[in-house]
């Protein structure tokens, strides 16, 4: 490489950016009722959304208002490994702020979780590796819960 090389020819990524910096955020799809609460369906279908985008492996949203008090609908994800998890949870907390939905609370922020949970009232984002969903089977335990479409 020449000591003159461009920024483009040294680093090709930093181009990219330069290019996407003008462009506006993406910020998922989220819809609010009157009161200014987001639709918890469409909460889901976002958490969703943001998690493909991220490589976010067998992503399964499932309708469980019917079956239990505590939220209305699961989404559920794997991750390639603990820090793919933690990367996912934190694209999903931070494009759905974007979208004005900050989550009530988020369990397993450390290092070493293989299951990170973050709570946003009607919907629950579940995020683990692949070893941690296959051992917990969070799926199995509503299997007449409603899968929602994602595609």
């Amino acid at each position: 490489m020449e000591e003159n090389g461009t920024v483009s020819e040294v680093f090709p990524a930093a181009e990219n950016a330069a290019a996407e910096k003008g462009k506006e955020e993406y910020r998922p799809a989220v819809a609010f009722g009157e009161d200014g609460i987001a639709d918890a369906r469409s909460l889901a279908l976002a958490a969703g959304e943001v998690l493909d985008r991220r490589n976010g492996k067998d992503i399964s949203v499932l309708f469980v208002g019917s079956k239990i008090n505590l939220t209305d609908y699961f989404v559920i994800c794997s991750g390639g490994s603990e820090t793919h998890v933690r990367a996912l949870a934190d694209e999903v907390e931070y494009r759905l702020s974007l979208s004005g939905v900050k989550p009530d609370n988020r369990e397993g922020r450390g290092d070493g979780n293989s299951w990170i949970v973050l709570d946003y009232g009607s919907v629950m984002v579940h995020i683990f590796t692949g070893e941690a969903r296959r051992f917990y089977e969070l799926d199995r335990l509503f299997p007449d819960a409603e899968k929602i479409n994602t595609d």
